[in-house]
């Protein structure tokens, strides 16, 4: 058990961040215990993994050798804190040489409401995003009390595979998540808006797709490589008096800036009154 994790809630995130963890060799099959809610659940917990992982519900007795596991991935909806909770006071005693370090991927629940809720466990949160299941994810990190250097060391070595790692202060993780987390939504609709857009301009489906992909993906490693300012890349293409200024104008005028402004703002906000209903 001393090299063991155990995963408690068994989703697509979870599976992005046992899957390189396996294939890299990091840890065995027999090595990773999860928890779901029932039976039924099971069946999908195990898809993609490989063959051996153990996974069980959590009112199986062999749960405890998930909660057993000196690291543990918390990974289940905010909404069922208390249910794990019950849960895992049930296997209290199991670890009682040392504190099993817990790292909560749970939106909106603070380390304070996580230490209160597991006072046997280290805590630490980490906020990946759901770029991670493709290996090109931000994971941003927030350390609860007594983390050791060797204990930092080994979270970050979880979340390297598939993302660029951020150590915050608990107070940033609102803003992170705003922009990382909620993020993806905000850029997936502006392609699809585009996508769109090309097919009223008279572009077949399929290629509108395909492009608005490439000049998303190829526009964000530009201003990466080049360390170049959004302004500057925005005044390169806008020539005067050409199409993308009239362009730019429209989208100012209708307000698109400043909307999503608002949007991450709005995101983090909501995120803070999650966390302050979720302790209250």
């Amino acid at each position: 058990m001393d090299t063991s994790i155990g995963v408690i809630g068994f989703g697509r995130m979870a599976r992005a961040i046992i899957s390189p963890l396996l294939e890299r060799g990091e840890y065995s099959p027999d090595q990773v215990f999860g928890i779901v809610g029932n039976d039924s659940s099971i069946p999908e917990a195990l898809n993609e993994l490989c063959e051996g992982v153990s996974i069980f519900s959590s009112d199986d007795v062999l749960a405890k050798m998930a909660w057993g596991a000196p690291l543990q991935v918390l990974a289940v909806k905010p909404q069922q804190l208390e249910k794990v909770r019950e849960s895992a006071s049930r296997f209290e005693s199991i670890n009682k040489a040392s504190k099993p370090l817990m790292i909560s991927i749970l939106a909106g629940i603070t380390l304070k409401t996580l230490q209160e809720s597991f006072p046997g466990h280290l805590c630490v949160r980490a906020v990946p995003n759901t770029p991670s299941l493709v290996g090109e994810g931000l994971t941003g990190l927030a350390w609860g009390d007594d983390i050791s250097l060797h204990q930092k060391r080994k979270v970050k070595k979880i979340f390297e595979p598939i993302s660029e790692i951020f150590e915050l202060p608990e107070y940033q993780l609102d803003s992170f998540l705003a922009l990382t987390s909620s993020g993806p939504a905000y850029i997936a609709l502006m392609v699809e808006a585009m996508a769109d857009g090309a097919v009223a301009a008279g572009l077949p489906r399929h290629l509108s797709n395909q492009l608005v992909h490439k000049t998303f993906s190829g526009t964000a490693s530009l201003l990466r490589e080049k360390g170049l300012h959004p302004a500057e890349l925005k005044d390169m293409v806008a020539s005067p008096a050409g199409t993308t200024i009239s362009a730019l104008r429209h989208l100012e005028l209708t307000g698109l800036r400043s909307s999503l402004i608002e949007a991450v703002v709005l995101a983090a906000e909501k995120s803070r009154q999650l966390a302050e209903k979720m302790s209250s």
